[in-house]
């Protein structure tokens, strides 16, 4: 095991803790996902995927609220601009149970700024600043921001301290931080992900120069090791798409970054726990490929992984018996 790093002491007994989470990811962390991580880890913070103010006040409220309880720690990340929309998404998230909301300042598609939404409200501070006084008078739970180094145009460290205090003088106290800047034209969000080259000693600078202020590292984050070594800069770690391809990764979060020292769950034990709850989706009218799409990651590094893989992603579309393929892709997981 991994030495212990010291977790904040200063924190509110309903606030939760960030030393680890798992990033919201669109179209991946859905609360199927979500439900097969908390398996695997009873310490991670779970994060929704974005969801829009407009999506939540005027579409499927109770779809896109919806949750098991066992997923908690659990925060709803939502997508706005406007002030009093995002006021009442807050308190339905309240309402509905989650422990902390989360504003996206970090998304650079398309879409989402012609909407001013994402990466970039960077450029406007005190917006941001104005949602989330908004936001924080309107529930009791915890409001954070996630957001980039940076955006093309408003780029300089100068900047970037210039957005934190002006967010942070509104209330907010705990950033998470993806350590790159975002390029809002002639790149795709995917590789907005990989080419903008990661700046930890930013992100690592912004902590000194904001003590005061919990702040969270994001981006290529990918072993528990480095997890470990940013603990000692960073007060929390995030991580997404490595979490997701690689979830079994999470097994060893609640020993290895939280001390604990209950047994670590193993992969079959894992998939055999999803099995009432895929059994219940069915009985609901949907289908295994919900659920299994997100499991799929158990499959790697062993005799046998790929099998799993295609079992749950190619056979599972031919089959008359989904609970018994869902069995049979189990026993390739067995002693593992």
């Amino acid at each position: 095991m991994l030495p212990i790093t010291e977790p904040r002491t200063d924190r509110l007994p309903s606030e939760p803790s960030r030393r680890f989470s798992v990033a919201p990811m669109m179209d991946w962390t859905d609360r199927h996902c979500r439900f097969f991580l908390r398996l695997l880890s009873k310490n991670a913070l779970l994060y929704t995927e974005m969801v829009t103010t407009g999506a939540l006040l005027h579409g499927d409220t109770e779809r896109f609220l919806r949750h098991d309880e066992t997923e908690h720690p659990l925060a709803l990340q939502l997508g706005g601009s406007n002030p009093a929309d995002l006021a009442a998404s807050a308190r339905l998230a309240q309402a509905a149970g989650y422990d902390e909301v989360n504003l996206n300042v970090g998304c650079p598609s398309d879409r989402v700024q012609n909407n001013m939404i994402g990466a970039v409200l960077m450029g406007h501070p005190q917006l941001v600043a104005d949602c989330v006084k908004a936001m924080r008078d309107a529930v009791t739970i915890p409001v954070t921001v996630k957001h980039r180094i940076g955006i093309n145009g408003r780029d300089s460290y100068e900047q970037l301290c210039e957005f934190v205090g002006t967010v942070r003088d509104a209330g907010c106290t705990s950033f998470t931080v993806h350590a790159r800047i975002a390029i809002l034209e002639g790149l795709s969000p995917k590789e907005n992900r990989d080419i903008p080259p990661l700046r930890y000693d930013i992100a690592a600078q912004l902590k000194q120069d904001f003590p005061e202020l919990e702040i969270i590292l994001n981006g290529g984050i990918k072993t528990l090791e480095q997890c470990q070594a940013h603990l000692n800069t960073f007060d929390g770690v995030m991580l997404g798409r490595e979490a997701y391809h690689n979830p079994y990764l999470l097994a060893g979060v609640d020993r290895e970054l939280f001390g604990s020292d209950a047994p670590q769950i193993t992969r079959a034990e894992a998939l055999a726990l999803m099995r009432p709850y895929v059994e219940a989706h069915l009985r609901d009218g949907g289908s295994m490929h919900h659920i299994t799409r997100h499991v799929l990651g158990l499959g790697t590094g062993f005799p046998g992984a790929r099998k799993f893989r295609q079992m749950l992603s190619v056979d599972i579309h031919k089959t008359d018996d989904p609970l018994g393929l869902l069995d049979r892709a189990g026993e390739l997981l067995e002693g593992r």
